[in-house]
């Protein structure tokens, strides 16, 4: 896929991963809209993209609300064209053991980091499907969408939802030309731990921790010496012009995916254990194989 000249909806493009995708989208070529929940983030990237000469048009947007959404991709389409490129970029995060989250907790980071991406979905694709001019989608999961550690249950949650609503998005959109990627950062250099700061007054109630300056340092340290959003970035380009699925730039978890998947493998049953195993192989099971009649 060729991406100068086509128009990119990047959220969470005020700052940190999705900024970084706004750069280096638009050195290729793109048209680029970011949206961001912070005004302040809009601002310092607008600078950034004046003092370079690119483009950009911001945009104010709360992606857990489908009707702000549409009538935000409305204004953005009636500018710059029609988009063609999705980056479901935006998320937050707080962590702490899943035993001592509040009902806040949980809306706050599923409504962000899973109605959000579906709000995207369904705000654009089908206005890609009907003008048929193909398109990609690039949701934003994590290494979270495979690996999971203590601390880390509510926002691992999400990410792996991400994972299998963008599978299922890919096997389904594809005979309309659209591709879709899978972004799974591991650390990036960014300001992600500051995400409490934009959380709703309605959903303050937590059992973990808010606007904590010793909390934001220690996280922080964690991340700093993370890959650059920039360099996340290029490897976004190259999988979205080539079509590719999965987005995995750290190769330091390899081994860890390989260990469970390894172990996930081992735990299959023995089909010669199992009755009716040839029964439903004969008549085939969705996502499994169907056996194929002997001649003769």
């Amino acid at each position: 896929m060729k991406v100068a000249g086509r128009t990119a909806f990047i959220t969470g493009g005020g700052s940190g991963v999705g900024l970084g995708q706004a750069k280096v989208f638009a050195e290729a070529g793109c048209k680029i809209a970011i949206a961001d929940i912070r005004q302040d983030h809009l601002d310092e990237a607008v600078a950034w993209f004046e003092q370079n000469g690119h483009a950009v048009m911001p945009v104010k947007l709360d992606i857990t609300d489908p009707a702000a959404y549409a009538a935000a991709a409305d204004a953005v389409e009636a500018k710059l064209g029609p988009v063609e490129l999705l980056f479901n970029t935006a998320g937050v995060s707080v962590f702490g053991p899943l035993l001592q989250a509040t009902a806040e907790d949980w809306e706050w980071q599923m409504s962000v980091n899973v109605r959000g991406v579906i709000n995207g979905v369904q705000t654009f694709v089908p206005r890609m499907i009907e003008r048929k001019n193909g398109g990609h989608v690039v949701n934003t999961g994590s290494m979270s969408s495979f690996i999971a550690l203590p601390r880390t249950g509510i926002y691992c949650a999400t990410k792996m939802a991400i994972r299998g609503y963008t599978e299922t998005l890919a096997a389904e959109v594809a005979e309309h030309g659209i591709g879709v990627s899978l972004l799974c950062p591991g650390p990036v250099n960014t300001n992600i731990h500051e995400s409490v700061l934009s959380r709703p007054a309605h959903l303050q109630n937590t059992g973990y921790y808010g606007a904590d300056p010793e909390v934001f340092a220690h996280l922080k340290k964690v991340i700093e010496f993370g890959m650059e959003p920039e360099t996340l970035a290029q490897h976004v380009l190259k999988a979205v012009e080539n079509n590719q699925l999965y987005i995995l730039a750290y190769p330091e978890f390899r081994e860890t995916l390989e260990d469970i998947h390894a172990r996930v493998m081992s735990s299959f049953a023995d089909p010669k254990d199992d009755p009716d195993y040839e029964k439903r192989l004969a008549i085939g099971v969705p996502g499994g194989k169907k056996k194929e009649p002997v001649d003769g």
